[in-house]
């Protein structure tokens, strides 16, 4: 792919600097749209033929000028937390927008990464959002792929690394979902499967669940990172009621919301997948979560992840 100019609109964060790597070792050039450039081009700007730029996606100027010279764009912008106009805005009317710039500059190719439960039918916003962006993209007339994860691990996510520092600090966890499955994917397996499906025209107008090998309860996913972390904790399942009443509560604390009541919803369904992982077309299996977590979630590792954060915060 060294020959491919792709643009990655939602590509600064967690996800994104896997897919990014992933990218930059097949020498394609690469376009990174970001809101502060300064915060994240230190990861980023060391990749080859790799450029960040600082823009507005949601502004449709803005958007065709940064599509702009490109053949391929992968979106993947999400939100977690917010109204069902934030869902709507992030999810939707941006993909819109991509859609319509990606017609105008002539870009053919656009790889969509959504969710596993994405559905217009879900019982939350984050998912029906999810879900009528995929209607749209099934609906463009673009040569489209896309991938739907279930939760994404790996070094520097918000999902497991979030129970171990709840775990260090709380004597009991009571937990929204205890029930909930789980087939959790690696970060650098979506990476993968990102690569595979540019580089292989079968993926075109296919819609592909990315899972890991194994499932498992919400209950067991924070039981295994308390043994990871030395950190062993009763875990207590919330009834719904109880559920939508703590995350009530938690949206209403200063700094990031942990859990929502959007969030709860979501719980409502397992996030797992009939379908095995496509393997034959992506051309690899899904790594274990027993063979990564232990790597940044040991006790020793995140002690040290814990530093890090602690010396960015202070600058």
């Amino acid at each position: 792919m060294h020959d491919r100019r792709i643009c990655l609109i939602g590509g600064s964060g967690f996800i994104g600097s896997y897919i990014a790597e992933r990218l930059a070792e097949q020498e394609a050039a690469l376009t990174i749209a970001t809101r502060n450039r300064d915060r994240n081009k230190a990861a980023l700007i060391v990749l080859p033929k790799t450029e960040v730029v600082s823009t507005n996606v949601h502004h449709p100027l803005a958007l065709q000028q940064l599509l702009a010279g490109h053949d391929t764009v992968i979106s993947m912008v999400g939100i977690l937390h917010g109204t069902r106009k934030a869902f709507e805005h992030a999810h939707v009317e941006l993909l819109d927008k991509i859609i319509a710039s990606c017609h105008k500059q002539g870009i053919r190719r656009l790889l969509h990464i959504s969710a596993l439960g994405a559905d217009v039918n879900a019982p939350s916003d984050y998912q029906q959002t999810k879900g009528i962006a995929e209607q749209r993209l099934r609906e463009s007339g673009l040569d489209w792929t896309i991938l739907r994860p279930s939760v994404v691990f790996g070094r520097g996510d918000s999902f497991l690394t979030l129970f171990a520092g709840l775990l260090d600090k709380l004597p009991v966890l009571p937990l929204a979902g205890a029930n909930t499955r789980f087939a959790p994917v690696w970060a650098d397996d979506l990476a993968r499967a990102v690569v595979a499906c540019l580089q292989n025209p079968h993926s075109v107008g296919q819609s592909l669940d990315l899972t890991g090998p194994r499932s498992y309860t919400l209950a067991e996913l924070v039981h295994y990172v308390g043994r990871l972390r030395g950190t062993p904790r009763p875990v207590i399942g919330l009834p719904q009621g109880l559920a939508m009443l703590q995350a009530g509560l938690m949206e209403l604390l200063p700094g990031p919301t942990l859990m929502s009541r959007d969030n709860v919803r979501s719980l409502a369904v397992d996030n797992v997948s009939p379908q095995p992982f496509p393997s034959a077309l992506l051309g690899f299996a899904p790594t274990a979560l027993e063979v990564v977590a232990p790597h940044y979630l040991g006790q020793d590792e995140f002690n040290l992840i814990l530093s890090d954060y602690r010396r960015e915060a202070a600058r």
